[in-house]
């Protein structure tokens, strides 16, 4: 049996691979020969069969066309890209909950874990495709048990800079973004919460076009997370979090004050009250 190397079951990936060999010599083929059928490199469809490279979505709805397999490499692309991001996803909270300090840069939306359950349903019905929305109940819960170690005997130190364009792109109805902005002012009492925001006034600044989690962890390593609005990268290297640090230092450097910020917020929470 194919299995994980790590885990050490059966993966989505190995299936792939399994399948398609089977598919292939049912239909009593070389691997040459299905290469020239879906005009791909033979090369390409061994590395395939072997686990060492996924297959592209256009390869995958070329193979289920010439092998007649209704759909099932499609599919099983879909369930390796899942399983990714579920073994990415459950690393990082792992990561999170361990970590003496997280720092969080956001451009366009208001950090998670900052977020009220109203603002964050918002969030997650925008951004999930028509397939992941059955789980979005299930990511919400997720994502408010994690917010509750701020509230903790010993929190973690949490340091957030939000870009004001945060600020200026409301949820459905303003009352959501109302009931989000006292909710964070509140969290600014907290010891151990710090939020900052970026200022249209800042006009450019380093980090500009995504977001970025730094944590930090007990012995003093610290890994980032790079995020856009359909991938998220973790970084370990010690030399691209430098400077990925320096960048959030730059960027800390142009915020507002804490007074100021709140200030701010009280602003924005006024008209949207209104």
């Amino acid at each position: 049996m194919e299995l994980h190397e790590d885990e050490g079951k059966l993966t989505p990936r190995a299936l792939l691979s399994r399948r398609l060999r089977r598919a292939r010599e049912r239909a009593g083929l070389s691997q040459r020969a299905l290469a020239d059928l879906v005009r791909y490199p033979n090369t390409y469809i061994s590395r395939v069969e072997r686990g060492e490279q996924l297959p592209s979505e256009a390869l995958a709805r070329k193979l289920d066309e010439v092998l007649d397999t209704d759909g099932l490499f499609t599919d099983l692309l879909k369930l390796v890209h899942e399983a990714s991001v579920r073994r990415f996803s459950s690393e990082y909270l792992d990561k999170e909950a361990a970590a003496e300090r997280i720092e969080v840069f956001t451009s366009g939306l208001l950090p998670g874990l900052l977020q009220t359950e109203g603002y964050a349903h918002e969030v997650y019905a925008a951004g999930l495709s028509a397939s992941e929305l059955t789980y979005l109940e299930e990511r919400l819960a997720v994502r408010m048990q994690r917010k509750q170690r701020l509230f903790q005997d010993a929190p973690p130190l949490f340091w957030a800079i939000v870009d004001e364009a945060a600020l200026k792109r409301p949820p459905s109805a303003g009352g959501i973004m109302a009931a989000q902005l006292k909710h964070v002012l509140e969290l600014t009492e907290l010891p151990r919460v710090q939020v900052q925001i970026l200022p249209f006034a800042q006009a450019f600044h380093p980090m500009m076009g995504g977001s970025l989690t730094l944590l930090t962890m007990a012995d003093g390593t610290t890994s980032a997370l790079v995020e856009s609005f359909a991938t998220a990268n973790g970084i370990d290297a010690p030399q691209q979090v430098i400077d990925l640090k320096y960048r959030y230092d730059l960027a800390r450097s142009q915020a507002l004050p804490e007074a100021e910020t709140r200030d701010l917020l009280r602003q924005y929470l006024k008209e949207y009250a209104e």
